[in-house]
Order: structure tokens, then C-alpha cells, then sequence
């Protein structure tokens, strides 16, 4: 069986045959042609030198172009000069002024630089003045250094009295302490008592807007921002109608009208608003205490603002 495995035909025989004798020649023919004409590395030698000299020319060309871009640089903007006002000067000298009224030559005079001497103007013509050295030290770009290095010159004198500052003076001593009633006080006259100016006489009118009215003096401390000393220096000028406290009808309010007092919470509300439908009409505030959702400091607060007719 293995004679009939390794049987070829005549054709087959012969390409066999001329396939071995190419193999062995191309074995034969490496072996021998060195001999017969060996290899040199001159040309190759030859292209890298060449290579070589090429890359120092581009790097000898490169070098030309800098030397006359610097050269052609040169001509064209040396004869411009970097402008004065840049230029460091340290030549300046220290004398006494007054940072109110100088003007920026002698700011500038005094080693300051310009930005500086022109913020101070700006800040200055805005209606600034300095009332104390350490306010002057706050400029911007003034350096803690250079502050203390003028400190001992700054000279600053009062404030000269101008006609605005004559008006608010006079309209602050026209104040009286007149006794208003805040529930029915505008805010011109809330503005009359020591104490009170715009923003808490603007909140004033809100808390009687949002709850109906004042019930007591004493829920000025409820204003926004309201301090104690504050409200104790007002206090004796206060006083409050009860008769023009708006109460809610609680027998026919609606949930809305209910939930939007301050001193109701939208459950409380609810609870009252569910009571009265379940009941129908309630007598007195004592027919809100078997509700849960009201405690008895809760119960005497909201009840000047109800109302069960």
C-alpha cells in the first residue's frame, strides 16, 4: 500500500526532479557568488556623507535667514523707544498731602503710577472721600509697602459740608418722635420717629398687609432686620388701633383665604376649613381646640385675626 503512496507518474518524476536542481543551485549560487564578486559599503558610505552635507546646508541657510531677520528687525523698530509713562522710574519724592484734594501729577510725583493716581480721581469725583489713612491704603494697587512708605505724609482734612450733605443734615434734625398708630401710618410717617427709615417702614406696611394688622407693638420684633435696641428706641412711639385690624370671617372663607394668613399653616388651615364643613357653623376659638393641629401658644396668636360671626 505505501508503494502505491509514493508511486509517481513520469511527468511527475521529472518536475521532482527539476525542482531539486533548482533547489540545490540556488544553495550552490549563494555560497559562491560572493566569492566571485564580493560587496562594498562605498556607495553607501558615499550617500550617507552626501545626506549628511546636505542636512548641515539647510541647518548653515537657517541660521543666515535669523542673522537677517534679526538684522532687517533691527533697522526697522530700534528707533522706536517703549513709551515714557511704562518706562520704571524710581525718581520721586515724598512730601505731606492730602489724598482729598491733590491731583494725579502729584499722586504720580509721589510714586505712584498713573492707573492708581487715576483711580483715586474716579473714586473721587463718584462722591469717595478718604476719612482715614487706612481708607487710602485700600486703593487698588496701592502695595502694602508703598502704603507704609506714605503713611506718614498723608495729611487728610474734614469733609467739607456740601449742599446735599446740608439737606440730609437738616432733614434728619427736622425728625420727631411723634406717636404713630401702625396700622394706619403711610410710610412718610412711619419715617418721622427716630429709628425707623425706609426699609423698615416699607417693612411695616408688608407685615400689616400680609396679617390684617397690628395687634400689638410688640410684633415689630417680627419686622425683617428688626434689632433689639432698635426696637426698643421705637417702641414708645408706636401705638395700635385694634378697630382697623382686618380679621378673617371664618364661617365663610374659603381654604385660600385661610391658608394665605402667616399665621395659619396650610394643614391648620385645612383642619379648620374640613371642621366647618363637617359641623357647619363654628361659635368661638374654643371649637378649634379639639384640633390637632393647633396648640394652645398657636391658638392664641391666630386669634385676634378671626372672626365667627
Amino acid at each position: 500500500m505505501w508503494k502505491d503512496f509514493f508511486y509517481f507518474s513520469k511527468s511527475q518524476r521529472i518536475g521532482i526532479i527539476v525542482l531539486l536542481v533548482l533547489i540545490v543551485s540556488v544553495i550552490v549560487a549563494n555560497y559562491t557568488l560572493p566569492i566571485f564578486f564580493p560587496t562594498t559599503n562605498e556607495p553607501e558610505s558615499s550617500f550617507l556623507a552626501e545626506v549628511d552635507s546636505f542636512k548641515k546646508s539647510l541647518v548653515s541657510i537657517d541660521s543666515l535667514k535669523q542673522v537677517e531677520w534679526k538684522r532687517l528687525y533691527d533697522e526697522r523698530y530700534q528707533k522706536y523707544q517703549p513709551f515714557p509713562s511704562y518706562q520704571k522710574n524710581n525718581d520721586y519724592s515724598l512730601f505731606p498731602f492730602d489724598p482729598n484734594t491733590v491731583d494725579s501729577i502729584t499722586f504720580v510725583s509721589l510714586g505712584l503710577k498713573p492707573y492708581i493716581a487715576s483711580n483715586i480721581l474716579k473714586y473721587r469725583n463718584k462722591g469717595g472721600f478718604f476719612r482715614t489713612t487706612t481708607e487710602f491704603g485700600k486703593v487698588y494697587g496701592i502695595s502694602p509697602e508703598k502704603f507704609k512708605e506714605l503713611e506718614p505724609y498723608i495729611t487728610i482734612k474734614e469733609k467739607p459740608l456740601t449742599k446735599s450733605d446740608s439737606l440730609a443734615t437738616k432733614a434728619k434734625n427736622l425728625k420727631t418722635n411723634v406717636i404713630v398708630d401702625l396700622n394706619s401710618a403711610d410710610t412718610t410717617l412711619l419715617m418721622q420717629i427716630k429709628g425707623i427709615g425706609r426699609g423698615y417702614a416699607k417693612g411695616i406696611i408688608r407685615f400689616r398687609s400680609e396679617t390684617g394688622g397690628f395687634v400689638s407693638v410688640d410684633q415689630l420684633n417680627e419686622i425683617y432686620g428688626m434689632r433689639p435696641e432698635n426696637f426698643e428706641r421705637i417702641r414708645p412711639y408706636c401705638r395700635v388701633n385694634l378697630n382697623l385690624v382686618q380679621k378673617i370671617k371664618v364661617n365663610i372663607a374659603s381654604l385660600e383665604r385661610l391658608r394665605k394668613h402667616p399665621y395659619l399653616s396650610f394643614y391648620q388651615a385645612k383642619a379648620i376649613y374640613e371642621l366647618r364643613r363637617n359641623r357647619g357653623k363654628l361659635n368661638n376659638i374654643d371649637d378649634l381646640k379639639e384640633l390637632s393641629e393647633f396648640t394652645s401658644e398657636s391658638l392664641t396668636r391666630i386669634q385676634p385675626y378671626l372672626s365667627f360671626e
